[in-house]
């Protein structure tokens, strides 16, 4: 009896330590997956944000000091998400979903540099992108031109003095109209001098500024320590309410939205409309990246529409996805009137 335990156990050891070394390639293969990394970074569809709607209870876009007319519906913005630091497991789930795209990291976060100039680099683009978003649709909506300010220098002369978005309207009392009568005017002067600026305030009465010049090392004349352009200029400020997005592909929506709350009627036309674009100053629409992921993050998010920059369509059109109408745009004066011919039931260009 004591003979057949003793071969009885000794069979069921060699049988869990077989089994154990079966297991042991599986069990740190499982181990890999969830603590190696890998270079790479999964694309895929991002949120999207209504620009006709709210962010915790304040318009994403909102007008202050004009008349703005009511909308409804959807004007959405849409983002690609970026997942960095992913196991292997991870990397092999996004790749076997099919919705996201794997990057080598470096075409992402180049290695040259930090991932906080990268990302304060994509908050920049954002900003500008907000800026010219408000141009572009002031310049749909035929406002005139104005020497605008577009930054002051935090240690400059201006500071505290003149704003961005001020309106520079005359120089020791000559008339300025145009960006090139304005640097005339200053190439005389100085440091140490002091001149007088007439200027514009957004929902403010006309202001007057004395200003004394600062220096620069690479000019002789004397610096007002502001950044100007020539752009389109209205009495009332217009603000975008959306913080955490990078990049400048919000362009094409936020003047939209602009447009559709500055003019009567609707643009959207009672359908959910969606889409992306970099814009100028001037209304051009420019081509994004990401432009798949981003109408599968309007298609989940419910859009029938999708708005196209021209460039992208070939890309566009590779999407994976049904029931969403792609149109072609290449100015915001293309994109309203695409809008209203759908609306009306007509036949817009599309991709």
């Amino acid at each position: 009896m004591n003979r057949r335990a003793t071969s009885t156990v000794g069979g069921v050891n060699r049988r869990i330590s077989t089994l154990l070394v079966a297991l042991a390639p599986i069990m740190i293969f499982g181990v890999l997956l969830t603590v190696v990394t890998v270079p790479y970074v999964a694309l895929g569809p991002g949120p999207t944000f209504n620009t006709l709607g709210e962010i915790d209870g304040t318009p994403v876009v909102e007008i202050k000091g004009a008349d703005v007319h009511p909308t409804s519906g959807h004007l959405n913005m849409t983002t690609v998400s970026q997942r960095d630091g992913l196991t292997l497991g991870q990397a092999l789930i996004f790749w076997a979903s099919g919705r996201d795209q794997l990057l080598p990291r470096e075409l992402v976060y180049p290695p040259d540099k930090s991932r906080e100039e990268i990302d304060e680099a994509n908050t920049r683009d954002f900003r500008e992108s907000e800026d010219r978003a408000e141009y572009a649709a002031l310049h749909y909506l035929d406002y005139p031109m104005a020497v605008t300010i577009d930054t002051v220098d935090e240690d400059g002369a201006s500071h505290d003095k003149l704003q961005p978005g001020d309106a520079i309207d005359g120089v020791n009392n000559q008339p300025v109209a145009t960006l090139d009568e304005f640097q005339e005017l200053l190439e005389d002067t100085r440091p140490g001098d002091t001149i007088v600026v007439d200027y514009r305030r957004k929902n403010a009465a006309p202001g007057v500024a004395e200003i004394t010049l600062g220096s620069s090392p690479d000019r002789p004349q004397g610096v007002l320590g502001v950044g100007v352009l020539d752009a389109p200029w209205a009495p009332y400020a217009i603000d975008f309410n959306l913080a955490n997005i990078g990049g400048p592909s919000a362009g094409l929506m936020f003047s939209l939205a602009v447009v559709d709350k500055l003019t009567t009627g609707e643009l959207n036309g009672g359908k959910f409309v969606a889409g992306s674009g970099t814009i100028t100053g001037d209304g051009k629409v420019g081509s994004i990246g990401g432009i798949t992921h981003k109408i599968a993050a309007a298609e989940d998010a419910g859009a029938t529409v999708f708005l196209v920059p021209a460039e992208n369509c070939a890309e566009a059109k590779t999407a994976d996805v049904d029931g969403i109408e792609l149109l072609t745009v290449d100015t915001l004066q293309q994109a309203v009137d695409s809008l209203r011919v759908l609306s009306a039931g007509g036949e817009p260009p599309r991709c």
